[in-house]
């Protein structure tokens, strides 16, 4: 029996709305997803990229690598790691993710390549 995490109507109009005009960073989309943890979710990024690969796109053109400076605890900052994505990456994230989660109406995304 599969456990699965609804999105409300709310959410998936956000994502929607965002994906139709901009690229979207990673972290955002892990929240919107449901992961807790970067490691996790940079697991399922790293299979989306493989996958995005075995279908002769290159990845580089949808998973863009950045850094972003934040402020830790101390009043400090340092880089964290993220990705800036196309509708194209945040849809393959998300067909390699966690199956637990309920995506039934994620939009398929047209790609130009």
């Amino acid at each position: 029996m599969k456990i699965g995490i609804d999105i409300d109507d709310t959410t998936f109009l956000t994502v929607k709305s965002m994906l139709k005009y901009a690229d979207m960073y990673a972290r955002e989309l892990k929240v919107v997803l449901s992961y807790k943890e970067w490691r996790k979710f940079d697991g399922v990024i790293e299979r989306a990229k493989k996958s995005c690969e075995n279908s002769n796109i290159n990845a580089l053109n949808h998973f863009i690598e950045v850094d972003k400076m934040v402020q830790i605890g101390s009043g400090a900052e340092r880089k964290q790691r993220d990705y800036k994505l196309t509708r194209y990456a945040c849809y393959l994230i998300a067909q390699n993710g966690d199956s637990n989660i309920n995506l039934i109406n994620l939009p398929k995304p047209s790609c130009k390549i």
